[in-house]
């Protein structure tokens, strides 16, 4: 009997999202990240081909090695990423970029790369594996640990972390969501919102260390995570090629239509929380900061601003596929800017 293989809308199998074997610790939070990276693109059917990894140092920036092999990935100089990504944004505004970073990455070395990526609006999906540790370095705290939380060896941190998401609103982010790698069903509908949203989209995720910050003490340790989570709604997705239906109850649900036509389904769970409202997504952020809690869902989304292509005025058409005399500029134009410029 012939076995029948599943494939997407556009002919590939979830093999094809496929990338290397992890090399990282058994259990580590990023390998659950990558199984729903793989996942969402799949389920979207996004061709492989077309789309962009990007990645800087540290355990988080290894893992695009690990999805999407028949895709395009360069690996950046640590904290440089953002800036890498904007070349191949502007140079090829129809790749599907994706950038994964860490708390080290981006919250240190990275965080001006990190906030004027922001400011440009890159089409991009921007994924931050939070464990609040340098895991490449023996397991030092970055600057994302939570102040008063502990390493194994017992030493507590005296500094304020960083909160990425509150930083990227104030930034001016369209985008912005926090969810924990052990919430999968949570985690792959974030990550076909990004995918489908157009401009700058960032996934503080928390993805636990296993070998350096899994312990009791710790704010980003699995049981941690899984204790303080409070979902602010439950998300439902439904991609631009797939029909509409109700299936909530009239009032109880919030619908976000995206830039290609996909719709993003809110059910409230956190009172009344609207995530189109600016001003209300900083609030509850700082105020959860202040009660030690562990907010998770789309904290904030504007599915109306410009995105950097727009900006910019980037032509559809990738850079290198322009021929040249579309490249080159006439005598009359160049004599008509020259003129503008007296």
């Amino acid at each position: 009997m012939q076995s029948v293989t599943n494939t997407n809308r556009v002919g590939l199998t979830l093999a094809d999202y496929k990338g290397s074997p992890s090399t990282l610790c058994d259990g580590c939070g990023h390998d659950a990240i990558t199984s729903q990276i793989i996942k969402a693109f799949y389920e979207l059917g996004i061709e492989p081909h077309m789309v962009a990894k990007l990645s800087g140092i540290g355990c988080s920036s290894k893992t695009p090695a690990y999805f999407l092999n028949r895709s395009h990935g360069i690996n950046a100089v640590h904290g440089r990423m953002p800036s890498l990504a904007t070349g191949a944004g502007a140079a090829n505004a129809k790749l599907q970029l994706i950038g994964v970073s860490g708390d080290g990455d981006t919250a240190s070395i990275g965080l001006g790369q990190f906030c004027h990526l922001i400011r440009r609006n890159l089409s991009m999906i921007y994924i931050v594996e939070n464990n609040g540790v340098y895991g490449l370095t023996k397991g030092q705290f970055s600057a994302t640990a939570d102040y008063g939380s502990k390493l194994k060896s017992g030493v507590v941190n005296e500094l304020p972390s960083i909160d990425l998401c509150a930083l990227a609103l104030e930034m001016g982010c369209g985008f912005v969501a926090r969810s924990f790698a052990g919430d999968p069903k949570q985690l792959v509908t974030l990550l076909k919102a990004a995918a489908s949203y157009r401009g700058t989209a960032v996934l503080d995720i928390i993805s636990p260390c296993v070998t350096f910050n899994n312990h009791e003490g710790s704010t980003k340790s699995y049981k941690y995570a899984k204790e303080m989570d409070t979902p602010l709604q439950e998300l439902g997705f439904i991609p631009f090629y797939e029909q509409i239906t109700v299936d909530y109850e009239p009032g109880a649900v919030q619908d976000v239509e995206l830039h290609d036509g996909s719709h993003l389904r809110l059910k409230k769970l956190h009172a009344d929380y609207d995530p189109t409202d600016k001003v209300l997504a900083v609030n509850t952020i700082h105020k959860a900061i202040v009660d030690g809690q562990f907010l998770t869902g789309l904290l904030y989304i504007d599915e109306k601003k410009k995105d950097f292509k727009d900006i910019m005025q980037i032509v559809d058409e990738p850079l290198v596929n322009l021929s040249q005399d579309k490249l080159r500029p006439s005598k009359e134009i160049m004599d008509k800017i020259m003129a503008d410029l007296m």
